[in-house]
């Protein structure tokens, strides 16, 4: 028996029955990551050590407990953008390179009453900026399906760990497509939760009002699982919504027919690779099959999404990112004549390049005589986004999207045009944008690599884009489907 190819919920089902101990679950998994992480590099701190350590006094434990938690034993992986007590939390930046956090993140503290095993800490691109892992000032991370390309990101670390098979799920976050865009890259499921359902606390923050943790998993009941743990209200996140939480993994069983799903046009345009657009239609064509229906709508702001996102989204950085100054905590230069030229030098060399790019681009907007052009516009643009998406709800269940225009790209291709970089996120910025949830699912493969679905929903319907996903997942099998690693 493959351990990493099993889901949570058959591996807690072993552990459970005592058929399996939790030890041997993660030393079988941290067995895999130490023969082939050296060549993806998804982790930025390895804890598997202090894992099997961790897994051996649960091995001692189980017999003690009344009920045994979903999450016992059963290895995760972080994005390193999460606080961690006690564990250092980088964002993959020289500026928080050595920073330890005297605290959990909201979500770490739940995954902990489960019991919960943490393998390590996943590489992003700095402080989760960027599409393709390749912003790490530490290092960049491999695709798994083939090692001359990248993960997407800016959870790259994340999806490739899970797709990798070094760890049955993980958590990232996402700003603008930062899961769903990795996991379509890798092939697995990424699922980004409405903005306020799972807390914010102990996030670092990138774009305040864009960012949201949610799960990286291989099975769509896998990522349900997670969000009966992860989500609800927390009054140390003031954007938090005191929003009933229901039982995803119950709900996933319910029958999709009769379901009303929108295709925007906006979506199936000129640049969206043929074969893609082929792939995805194949996919919706399987499950009109189980009974869905199918209309065309229009989202007719979509077009300005990338536009609005990148004032909104790098203004915000520029003011979250002010209080990495040298002073308090982080990386403080060596050499520096007053405090104006410690800031500086602080700054010049703790950021990296593409950090530095938002930074200005937010400043700048921000900047008196230029706010209202710019960020104020954006705003109101993210408004009518945010319309569209509700007017399109009032006729349809759930909205169906590629995830990505094309499959991943090979490192170093798009590291000298940004805007390229960019428009890898044209078809997951608006849902940041309008605050509804959206899952990617893997749904086919060009020329070996995994095409993603993306499936959007109302806010705080998570449960009926899980249904459409897991019923999708029922009748495939792209998600059992593991790379060949070397």
């Amino acid at each position: 028996m493959n351990l990493h190819e099993l889901s949570i919920v058959e591996l807690s089902n072993l552990i459970k029955n005592c058929e399996i101990k939790p030890s041997e679950v993660v030393e079988s998994f941290v067995s895999r990551a130490k023969t082939h992480d050296k060549h993806i590099k998804a982790y930025v701190t390895d804890l598997s050590e202090s894992a099997i350590e961790e897994a051996k006094k649960l091995d001692e434990r189980i017999s003690d407990l009344d009920t045994v938690p979903d999450l016992f034993g059963i290895p995760l992986a972080i994005k390193d953008n999460i606080s961690t007590k006690g564990i250092k939390t980088t964002c993959s930046s020289k500026i928080l390179e050595n920073y330890v956090p005297p605290f959990d993140a909201t979500v770490i503290e739940k995954l902990k009453q489960e019991g919960y095993i943490i393998t390590g800490k996943t590489n992003l691109d700095e402080f989760a900026m960027g599409s393709s892992t390749e912003n790490s000032a530490f290092f960049t991370t491999k695709n798994p399906w083939d090692l001359e390309r990248v993960p997407g990101g800016s959870s790259g670390g994340s999806a490739a760990a899970v797709a990798a098979g070094f760890v049955p799920a993980a958590l990232g976050s996402d700003t603008g497509g930062s899961i769903r865009q990795p996991a379509a890259f890798c092939g697995i499921v990424g699922l980004k939760p409405t903005y306020g359902r799972v807390s914010r606390y102990g996030l670092v923050a990138f774009a305040s009002s864009l960012d949201q943790i949610g799960p990286m998993t291989r099975y769509v009941e896998d990522a349900a699982l997670l969000m009966n743990v992860i989500s609800g209200y927390d009054r140390r996140d003031s954007t938090s919504v005191p929003e009933d939480v229901p039982d995803f993994l119950s709900e996933i069983k319910k029958d999709v027919k009769g379901l009303k799903v929108g295709l925007p046009k906006e979506f199936f345009i000129e640049g969206l690779d043929s074969k893609v657009k082929e792939i995805v239609i194949d996919a919706i064509k399987l499950l009109k099959k189980e009974g869905i229906i199918v209309e065309e709508i229009s989202l007719p702001h979509t077009k300005y999404a990338i536009e609005a996102y990148y004032i909104i989204a790098p203004s915000e950085a520029s003011s979250n990112l002010a209080r990495y100054d040298g002073v308090r905590y982080g990386y403080r230069a060596a050499e520096y004549t007053d405090l104006e030229d410690m800031y500086s030098k602080t700054r010049d060399e703790g950021f990296g390049a593409e950090v530095k790019r938002r930074i200005m681009l937010g400043t700048y907007s921000l900047s008196s005589g230029y706010y209202d052009a710019y960020y104020l516009k954006a705003q109101k643009v993210r408004t009518l986004i945010y319309k569209d998406y509700m007017e399109a709800f009032k006729n349809v269940d759930v909205i169906l999207t590629p995830t990505t225009p094309d499959v991943s790209f090979k490192i170093g291709e798009k590291t000298q045009d940004p805007i390229q970089m960019y428009l890898s996120d044209i078809f997951t910025v608006s849902v940041n944008l309008a605050t509804v949830p959206a899952i990617s699912i893997p749904c086919g493969f060009k020329d070996g690599l995994p095409v993603g679905l993306q499936i959007v929903g109302k806010p705080f319907d998570e449960s009926t884009i899980l249904r459409l996903a897991y019923r999708y997942q029922q009748i495939t099998d792209y998600h059992k489907k593991f790379p060949s690693l070397p």
